[in-house]
């Protein structure tokens, strides 16, 4: 049985909150896409998809919790 750190659970959610961040995000683009009228909400699902997925990239180098 492997005892697990309070560090690391944090760092499991913290990859859980970005991953379903970029989810919501992916979706929000796609439906943007596909609904003619709302270009604009596949600008905004986008933008936000790239600056969480940078945001996870860099937390995750930086090597903090």
């Amino acid at each position: 049985m492997k005892i697990v750190s309070a560090s690391e659970r944090t760092v499991a959610a913290m990859i859980g909150l970005v991953i379903t961040l970029l989810v919501v995000w992916l979706i929000l683009a796609v439906v943007g896409i596909t609904i003619k009228g709302l270009f604009w909400l596949a600008i905004v699902g986008i933008v936000l998809f790239l600056a969480t997925a940078i945001w996870g990239w860099v937390r995750r180098g930086s090597g903090t919790t």
